[in-house]
């Protein structure tokens, strides 16, 4: 389970929803959007972490440069966050590089001592796309509905018909 936010770190592909992301860098913050569930991750430059005893959904992000790459420290994850069954220990360091014009590499560190016998790491390129981020949310436009819709009306009567012929 992914605990319901594809801005959560690690950043990982959701089988169930496109993840597209937007990221928007300040001074002092840096915004990762994410247009499944819609939720919005600010990581703070150069800051400290939160009391452990502040518990966030996605996490207490801080963030530094070191060289060319931004290495983001994530903690303080709440009871509720369960990616892929963690507890609230779940501790990930993520690292985004740019490659090339069009390519972050993106690198995450993830580990939780109740959940897992020793840290595992994630990398996959983020390629830069045109595509727009639109809101998640109900059905609007979504032709793959009617067509569900419709083959689920034409196996009715399939069935019905061969119930007529016994």
């Amino acid at each position: 389970m992914f605990g319901g936010s594809s801005a959560a770190p690690p950043l990982v592909p959701n089988p169930v929803i496109q993840d597209l992301y937007r990221i928007v860098q300040t001074p002092q913050y840096v915004t990762i959007m994410s247009e499944g569930v819609h939720d919005a991750r600010v990581i703070r430059i150069g800051g400290k972490h939160l009391s452990p005893t502040v518990r966030q959904w996605l996490g207490d992000s801080i963030g530094w440069w070191d060289g060319d790459t931004l290495i983001v420290d994530t903690t303080n994850f709440t009871d509720k966050t369960h990616y892929r069954g963690s507890s609230e220990r779940l501790h990930v360091v993520e690292r985004f590089t740019r490659t090339d014009a069009s390519t972050i590499r993106y690198r995450a560190t993830i580990e939780d001592p109740d959940t897992w016998a020793a840290p595992w790491t994630v990398e996959m390129p983020f390629r830069a796309t045109s595509e727009q981020m639109f809101e998640y949310a109900c059905h609007e436009g979504n032709y793959s509905m009617e067509n569900s819709l419709r083959g689920m009306r034409a196996k009715e009567r399939d069935d019905e018909a061969a119930a007529r012929k016994k």
